[in-house]
């Protein structure tokens, strides 16, 4: 007799787990004027189809990484494109003590009239700001709390801008210990990281820059300027010595042909030491893409050479774009 053999019951093999799409971030770095270029670097980002999850930043890319997380990135870049030194100058409001020869209330206010601060922990996209403790030298993360705070202690740029009050702390720029914040990408929950590197094309290149320098553009400006708008910086200055302040403010921007000015030594100075820590920096956590626009034309303080910058940022991105596909999966 044949006894059928009872089979047994297969169990169904375990679902797979959907896989989990990578969070991608954003790591603009810092660079003054060179700060626009990361205007043209997010519009070629979107239409390539790159929507970062976490967006840092440091100083300027601080300042355009806030425009981004808010959703007013589309209209800084028309305002930067119509800069020129007239109204540069206007939002500075110079200063002789307190640190700094720039406040810094006037870049607040501006901020202020176009967008709402928010709290950071409360936005869309998870964001965070790089600086620096100016007692311990630490790096401070900021993570949280007012977002206009957090912009404003970021570009405090030492020599220039004062530094920012913080519970108890005087915090100045970021780019003094991290100037292109791929790490804080990674703590806020980044898997892939885009770094933007402005400062990869300077050093070296100072000198056949000296001539054409930022103080001539400035001089015309306030040459041909029917109002005095150099008057509004310095109407806290005591009348008998205004107009010497005034001069000496142009010539902080303009050196002579022998010997760099003052912001050519700033600028100079700032350039070599990013340069140097962005190295260290990436050498013991790289990015997965890096993108390094090449703006050694592009000065400290020559904030209105947006369309120059924006433009080479995008050319950043275009140029890398098949290993932008191939790193991220995008067309996958």
């Amino acid at each position: 007799m044949v006894t059928a053999k009872r089979r047994r019951a297969r169990k169904a093999p375990p679902a797979r787990p959907t896989p989990r799409k990578p969070r991608i971030g954003l790591a603009l770095g810092a660079g003054a004027a060179r700060g626009w270029a990361h205007i043209g670097v997010v519009e070629a980002l979107t239409a390539a189809g790159v929507a970062p999850d976490v967006v840092t930043g440091c100083s300027i890319g601080a300042f355009v990484g806030a425009a981004l997380v808010t959703g007013h990135i589309g209209d800084l870049g028309p305002w930067a494109r119509q800069l020129d030194w007239r109204e540069i100058l206007s939002h500075l409001d110079l200063r002789f003590a307190g640190g700094g020869l720039i406040e810094g209330d006037r870049l607040m206010r501006f901020m202020s009239e176009r967008q709402d601060d928010m709290e950071i922990q409360d936005l869309p996209i998870a964001f965070g700001a790089i600086a620096t403790d100016l007692a311990t030298g630490r790096e401070v993360w900021l993570r949280e709390g007012s977002l206009f705070r957090a912009v404003r202690a970021s570009v405090a740029l030492p020599g220039l801008v004062s530094p920012a009050a913080s519970d108890d702390r005087w915090l100045v720029d970021g780019a003094l210990v991290n100037p292109v914040p791929v790490s804080l990408c990674r703590a806020l929950g980044a898997d892939q990281v885009i770094a933007v590197n402005l400062n990869s094309d300077l050093v070296g290149k100072r000198a056949a820059r000296r001539r054409g320098r930022s103080g001539d553009r400035a001089r015309r400006e306030v040459d041909s300027s029917g109002s005095n708008f150099l008057a509004r910086l310095t109407k806290d200055i005591p009348s008998g010595i205004r107009g010497g302040a005034e001069r000496f403010f142009v010539q902080l921007l303009d050196g002579e042909r022998e010997r760099p000015s003052y912001f050519d030594v700033v600028a100079d100075s700032i350039s070599i030491m990013q340069d140097q820590i962005t190295r260290s920096r990436m050498a013991g956590d790289p990015p997965e893409v890096l993108l390094q626009p090449r703006l050694g034309h592009i000065r400290l303080m020559d904030f209105n050479r947006a369309e120059d910058a924006i433009a080479e940022g995008r050319d950043c991105v275009e140029r890398i774009l098949p290993q932008l596909e191939e790193s991220l999966q995008l067309s996958g």
